[in-house]
């Protein structure tokens, strides 16, 4: 009986929660475009607002034009985008895609009816050669390509971390490239890019994600990949090249 009765409250909770993601669903569409289309979709769509829920140092390197700032780390970021018209189309980025995903569930979830996420984020926008602003920001000063590339024309190998600010993974790689620094001083050469103040260079080397790891030899890269490195990795990867 007790098994009985078990059974049937977990099929009703099931049945609820399903009620009210199916409810959610038919109520609100959600869609993923690529920085063309979200660029078209900025075009047909000029009254809709467009929200970065990067943070306000990311917003303040620069942002896609008529952007506003709502930042999803922020405690309030459900009362400030409730502010918007729940009725009317949002466009929704951040600089890799995760976080605008994770936005467009929010919104959802509070009854928003039409939400286009860039996929890919900025990062994916500015490989397209897709223009950026900004207009009303503090940017800082970033490095040229010119200057990064005379940097890792030399004979030492140079292990180049892309990386952001807000990047849990980066957090993680950065002790870790410090004692490689340490410890192979006379062989490599370790440089560290900020991709939100160096936009040129992570265009220009297509990096889409962070940490993404690179080694060059004399001006050429020779090793590229996405993803947080193991010391033991990267001193194979440096052993060997």
């Amino acid at each position: 009986m007790k098994n009985f009765k078990k059974t049937k409250i977990s099929k009703s909770i099931y049945r609820g929660l399903l009620s009210i993601f199916l409810f959610i669903g038919l109520n609100s569409f959600a869609q993923n475009l690529s920085p063309v289309d979200f660029q078209k979709k900025m075009n047909e769509l000029p009254k809709a607002p467009i929200v970065d829920v990067r943070t306000p140092n990311e917003f303040n390197q620069s942002h896609l034009k008529n952007a506003i700032n709502i930042n999803i780390n922020n405690d309030n970021f459900t009362n400030l985008i409730n502010k918007l018209d729940k009725n009317k189309p949002v466009l929704v980025y951040c600089l890799s895609g995760s976080r605008s995903a994770y936005a467009v569930n929010l919104m959802q979830a509070q009854g928003f009816k039409i939400v286009y996420n860039l996929s890919g984020g900025t990062m994916k926008w500015r490989a397209a050669g897709l223009p950026e602003t900004t207009q009303n920001t503090n940017a800082k000063t970033e490095m040229s390509l010119t200057k990064f590339n005379k940097l890792i024309n030399t004979d030492k190998l140079v292990l180049i971390d892309f990386y952001a600010e807000w990047c849990r993974p980066c957090k993680v790689q950065a002790p870790i490239l410090k004692e490689i620094e340490e410890e192979m001083k006379d062989k490599v050469t370790v440089i560290k890019i900020d991709v939100d103040q160096n936009k040129e260079i992570t265009s220009h080397y297509q990096i889409t994600s962070v940490p993404t790891i690179m080694i060059c030899k004399k001006a050429k890269v020779i090793y590229k990949k996405q993803g947080a490195h193991s010391k033991s990795q990267l001193i194979k990867l440096l052993k060997n090249n």
